[in-house]
């Protein structure tokens, strides 16, 4: 990617950096510069359930989907229009794999992902009850 997510951490994050910089702003940051956001967590897959309003145990069937609030967020602030990366760690298989290519499609700087050879994706099932409360079932 031509956006390297270390050196944009790298001009980001080390103290006093921008200060010395005559093109920096009052705030700290370059004028030209626009603000990353760095994301750290998790990114998984949800099994929604393809009908509204059961229980996990009710669901007929489900879709998967990308998931994750972390992930989330950083697909948000890119689909928003501002700059993100996600760090994050996922099974070096097909789930992992995908996930990592979904961040990318929506321009999230993925070079942040490690793919652990030990590990798989986490999968989490979840869905809204019929009276309102959220039910997961998680595969970490």
């Amino acid at each position: 990617m031509a956006n390297n997510l270390t050196s944009a951490l790298d001009k980001k994050l080390v103290l006093g950096e921008d200060s010395k910089d005559p093109s920096s702003d009052a705030k700290g940051g370059s004028k030209d510069d626009k603000s990353l956001v760095v994301c750290f967590g998790e990114m998984l897959i949800d099994f929604v359930p393809t009908v509204g309003g059961v229980s996990l145990a009710e669901a007929p069937a489900f879709k998967k989907a990308p998931g994750g609030a972390p992930a989330n967020v950083a697909v948000g602030v890119s689909r928003l229009g501002g700059s993100s990366g996600f760090i994050g760690k996922v099974g070096d298989d097909e789930f992992g794999y995908s996930l990592a290519d979904i961040l990318k499609q929506n321009n999230v700087n993925n070079s942040g992902v490690r793919f652990d050879p030990s590990a798989r994706t986490a999968l989490a099932f979840v869905t809204l009850r019929a009276d309102g409360e959220r039910e997961f079932l998680f595969f970490p």
